[in-house]
């Protein structure tokens, strides 16, 4: 009986969470790791847990409304968990249980003191901590005093907190069970946290002490501030000593009081630098044992240091894998394709498959290795001015990590293949006329390219569907690398620079592009927000239609809404949009995500905000209004130059440049949605293949594709296996990294930079972003993050993370514009201009800084968001 309801530390390691729960597992392991010293102690099993639990008939039917609350609804989590927390309390161990914990504590001294420490199977995992969810409670003494907080770690597992971040993070509360790690008590003089990578930047070669005086609960419970020493290769480099004015001590009777610190002791270090650096030495080798950064607790009594728990560390973002043991610098790609959130693997290996860089993936995002052209002087300075005119805050982070002098590596100046990162290839465009025939010519490229993907996949399946991708990817690839369609994109954007440089410099005005572009032709992605417009005209003028569209909630609605009156008419108008836009969705350049033709309902909150919007024939008024706007700034413009020394040769050169700017900047758009209509059809061939792999028993339903990479897939389709567990890691791998902030640069060392605005332009407390469409506008400010639940009124201002091509529906409807992350040619702020919309870009934390309903101006002109009164 003692071998499933006790076990002493030592019996366990790392790979028995089931029956220790994570602390448990963890501390065994850390017991058998060379020069590491853990109290000692045992661990009551989780097998004791299930057998006190289901002396309680009443949890499960318990455990069950607990499920069924709704997440936000704090009182009732409150009030419910309180009560299983006091049933499982009240539940008497029974006797033989007694006997197996009371003779355990007979083996190492049954009087002495103990820590008593809750230690839950999902706990101190790599994805997901659970740190502080459960109790611990210090210098208990006596049988009966531990066996009672036994029951109370058996309990604790239903704190509120506890149940709060388990639903946050997925996990089903009947999965969790308890062990209990009962560990000889430690009196150390110091004692804190070890982190071995700094928990701040990142960086995986400094290790960060926290250090204080007394019991480590000092420092977890926000009493005292900390020493801090940072160590890096063997020394300490850097170190602030707090006054530490207050401590923890145990009592001889049990438990634990605050103590005053004796004033002349309370700026003393708590360690030496020795004994730092000794301490991060013994974190290096825990963290080797694991694999992983730890997040280590300690104590330095008279014997030297005793580590007291080991865990994880799972906010560090992770990083690529390393092609070699040299310093390497990536730049995120999903902040260039206004998509940072994690991609699936199936989604992030289709990227990097058809991309025309070679890309790394880490947490779930993708990232370009730029190092060598960082390297180089002479491609530096093209990479940082290409970054800085998308994203100031990239380069900002780039120029960090230059400035140290040490990191990036210094090669003479040649410029090596490929892209700068996620764009085609670099290099200055060669001439191209200013014609609309070329952009013409080009869209019946891409058209055509499509259509004979559609046709020659159809015949394709198996094994040999991949075989035909493949060859498909090479197509993509050459589509994407056409010279002509580069030299149409860098003409379109390099004259609209020219635009803004120039007559900011000549007539004193900032960002006149942003008015000389309103409405320009054949831009694929403002077409599909006016043509939404178009819809809308259609579903206005059936009040049934209108009607049944409020209560749509999910699922494809087209068919019941033929039943309707004027449904038909209706559901063609939808249907036809999706013939032509129904590719997109929110994050497109992930394979994986539900696109608009398999989620129409998507669409219907944008609809129904145009229907009570608009006007009917908005759309055609909203262009013809832009277009004449762009034509009356154009004369302004020319008639304002000719005034000036040099005028007709200024004003020549002004509206050559006027031209070529309306003749291709629309065309900036495009090239991403042949990428996603090629995207489409892909995804449509692999989810065929899904069904039948599912009809063969290989997979359990045909979404578990996604977790799969692309070359996993063609295993999986010759082989007819794959490994579920596999599957199941990937998709607990996704859950955790959608917690995760990805940073624009992230270094070889685990540093993760997001840069920061040099500016002191804006008023204080105004929120510093990046200018993309000029004006200013004041409104009430709607922070939507999801699409599909947008809720508009004329003169909203959006405030969103990022926004992509699919967004643009809702612009037609919005005053202004601030997101997170975006440059000056990113989607948003190409669309923002087209409609004429006050846009600030880049505005780190917008979402989270600016509360939804708030009034806020933005100044698009200027770059700054104020948040008003």
């Amino acid at each position: 009986m003692s071998e499933r309801y006790v076990l002493d530390l030592e019996e366990v390691d790392e790979r028995q969470v089931a029956v220790v729960g994570g602390k448990g597992a963890h501390l065994g392991g850390l017991s058998r790791i060379e020069g590491v010293r853990v109290p000692a102690g045992f661990c009551v099993t989780t097998d004791a847990f299930q057998r006190i639990v289901a002396q309680a008939p009443s949890l499960g039917e318990r455990l069950d409304q607990l499920s069924r609350l709704d997440p936000a609804d704090r009182e009732a989590i409150r009030t419910l968990s309180a009560e299983i927390r006091r049933t499982i309390e009240e539940i008497a161990v029974p006797a033989d249980l007694t006997a197996v914990i009371t003779g355990a504590l007979g083996r190492f001294g049954e009087d002495a003191a103990y820590a008593v420490r809750s230690s839950a199977t999902a706990e101190d995992q790599p994805t997901a901590s659970f740190a502080g969810q459960q109790d611990t409670y210090l210098n208990v003494v006596g049988p009966a005093a531990v066996l009672r907080h036994i029951s109370r770690c058996w309990a604790s597992v239903f704190t509120e907190r506890a149940v709060t971040y388990r639903r946050r993070n997925g996990v089903d509360h009947r999965t969790v069970h308890m062990a209990v790690v009962v560990q000889r008590m430690v009196f150390p003089h110091a004692s804190g946290i070890l982190f071995t990578a700094d928990p701040v930047t990142g960086n995986r070669k400094v290790a960060t002490v926290d250090a204080g005086f007394g019991l480590g609960e000092a420092l977890v419970s926000g009493l005292v501030n900390p020493d801090v020493f940072k160590v890096r290769d063997g020394r300490v480099v850097d170190r602030t000593i707090a006054a530490k004015e207050r401590a923890v001590h145990a009592l001889p009777t049990g438990g634990t009081r605050e103590v005053t610190v004796d004033a002349r002791r309370q700026e003393q270090p708590a360690l030496t630098d020795a004994q730092v650096v000794e301490l991060a030495g013994l974190g290096r080798r825990i963290e080797a044992h694991f694999g992983r950064p730890q997040d280590i607790e300690w104590g330095l009594a008279d014997d030297g240091f005793q580590i007291v728990q080991s865990r994880p560390i799972t906010t560090l973002f992770p990083l690529p894998d390393p092609p070699d043991h040299e310093n390497h610098v990536y730049v995120s790609v999903g902040h260039q394709q206004m998509m940072t959130d994690p991609m699936k693997p199936l989604g992030f290996s289709m990227w990097q498959l058809t991309a025309m860089v070679e890309m790394h993936e880490a947490g779930g995002r993708l990232f370009v290795d730029v190092t060598r052209r960082l390297a180089s002087p002479a491609s530096r300075a093209g990479l940082l001015d290409l970054m800085g005119k998308g994203d100031p805050l990239t380069r900002d982070a780039l120029e960090t990590v230059i400035d140290r002098g040490d990191f990036v590596p210094s090669l003479p100046d040649e410029l090596p293949s490929g892209p700068p990162a996620a764009g085609p290839a670099a290099g200055p465009p060669a001439p191209i006329e200013t014609d609309p025939a070329v952009v013409t010519e080009l869209i019946k490229r891409s058209e055509a390219s499509v259509a004979a993907l559609e046709r020659d996949i159809r015949t394709a399946s198996g094994p040999a569907l991949f075989d035909f991708l493949l060859e498909a990817f090479e197509e993509h690839k050459r589509v994407l690398s056409d010279p002509l369609s580069f030299q149409a994109l860098m003409a379109g954007m390099e004259a609209t620079w020219w635009l803004n440089d120039k007559l900011r410099e000549w007539l004193g005005e900032k960002n006149v592009a942003d008015t000389l572009t309103l409405s320009a032709p054949d831009n694929i992605t403002s077409e599909m927000g006016l043509a939404l417009l178009d819809v809308a005209d259609v579903v206005r003028a059936h009040p049934e239609v209108v009607a049944f569209l409020q209560g749509v909630e999910g699922g494809d609605f087209l068919d019941e809404l033929a039943k309707a009156a004027g449904g038909t008419e209706a559901r063609d108008a939808i249907e036809a949009y999706l013939d032509r836009y129904g590719m997109r969705c929110v994050g497109e350049i992930d394979i994986t995500r539900p696109r608009w033709r398999e989620r129409p309902a998507t669409l219907v909150p944008a609809i129904l905000d145009n229907v009570r919007n608009f006007e009917p024939g908005a759309a055609r008024l909203r262009f013809e209004r832009g277009r004449r706007k762009a034509e009356q700034k154009e004369q302004d413009v020319l008639s304002r130059l000719r005034a000036l020394p040099d005028g007709e040769l200024k004003a020549e050169e002004t509206k050559r440049m006027i031209d070529r700017v309306r003749t291709f900047i629309g065309y900036r758009e495009y090239p991403k949605y042949g990428i996603v209509s090629r995207y489409s059809v892909y995804k449509q061939a692999l989810l065929a293949e899904a069904e039948r792999l599912v009809r063969a028993g290989v997979l359990v339903e045909k979404e578990d594709i996604f977790y799969l990479t692309f070359q996993e897939l063609h295993d999986a389709a010759r082989t007819h296996q794959v490994d579920d567990r596999l599957i199941q890691r990937r998709k607990d791998d996704f859950r955790s990294y959608r917690s995760l902030t990805p940073p624009r640069v992230l270094t070889s060392d685990g540093e993760a930079l997001s840069g920061a605005y040099r500016r002191d332009d804006a008023p204080a407390g105004a929120l510093i972003g990046l200018p993309v469409s000029a004006g200013t506008v004041e409104g009430r400010a709607r922070v939507i993050l999801d699409i599909g639940e947008a809720d508009l009124e004329a003169g909203d201002i959006l405030v969103t993370t990022f926004t992509d091509p699919s967004w643009s529906p809702l612009f037609v409807g919005i005053a202004g514009l601030v997101t997170e992350v975006g440059g000056l040619m990113t989607h948003g702020a190409v669309i923002a201009r087209e409609y004429g919309l006050p846009a600030v870009v880049g505005v780190a934390g917008a979402t989270r800084l600016i509360r939804d309903g708030q009034r806020i101006r933005v100044h698009g002109t200027d770059g700054y968001v104020e948040i008003l009164s």
